[in-house]
């Protein structure tokens, strides 16, 4: 398949040239434009300039890293992160989300699942249920439409994950959604990876909230369940 000027563009962020032409290949093949470098400043740069729809960041980036990176992007950009990382330790999966990145893949992986991952996240948002334009719970009040979040008079800054997790819940507000069912809704279908990915933006979502989760104004954890949301907030 070849990409038309229409196409999403990825924008490959990684300095080993073997893994960029290979994941540059199959992403090329799938009909995606590919953007490619190897240095952190100038993904800043293009992703300016290019205003990419994904971005693939490898976490261990020379000079400017990938959480670094990632820090910048979410000052001007909504695109959804990738972040690529050699390390399995947990700690760096956790840096890497809790700055902004949407998903993360361990090194060595499959291209194939790469770009899975690449069609899951340019499918989003996969709501199934209407979600109110206009909804308000104690202090927290959400705004569809203009994709605003408050407590009280503070507006809270979320990455497009965090806004579709909450408001995901906000849609069903009595309902209790399982890890697998907000993996299903927000990521799709044919997601793979660890279904733990949903606890860190849970966290991360809690934290800008202010929430605690021990004893819960918004979001309530069912143990054993999964989570819904805390009304009367």
């Amino acid at each position: 398949m070849v990409a038309d000027s229409g196409s999403p563009l990825v924008l490959l962020v990684e300095d080993e040239a073997p893994l960029v032409r290979l994941v540059g290949g199959y992403l090329r093949r799938e009909g995606y434009r590919v953007q490619a470098t190897g240095e952190g400043g100038e993904a800043v740069d293009l992703a300016r300039t290019c205003s990419p729809a994904v971005v693939v960041l490898d976490l261990g980036l020379p000079g400017l890293d990938g959480v670094e990176v990632c820090r910048q992007l979410r000052t001007f950009s909504d695109c959804y992160i990738i972040m690529l990382t050699a390390r399995a330790d947990e700690v760096d999966r956790l840096i890497g989300l809790s700055v902004g990145a949407d998903d993360y893949v361990t090194k060595p992986f499959s291209p194939r699942e790469l770009v899975l991952r690449v069609k899951a996240m340019l499918r989003r948002p996969r709501q199934q249920k209407a979600q109110p334009e206009r909804w308000a719970s104690g202090e927290l009040r959400v705004d569809s439409l203009a994709r605003e979040v408050y407590v009280g008079d503070r507006q809270i800054e979320l990455t497009r994950t965090e806004f579709e997790l909450l408001a995901t819940l906000i849609a069903e507000p009595a309902a209790v959604h399982s890890r697998r069912d907000l993996i299903h809704r927000i990521w799709g279908e044919q997601w793979v990876g660890d279904e733990h990915l949903v606890d860190v933006h849970v966290g991360n979502l809690r934290k800008k909230l202010g929430d605690d989760p021990g004893s819960p104004r918004f979001i309530r954890t069912v143990r054993g369940v999964g989570y819904k949301l805390e009304r009367g907030g």
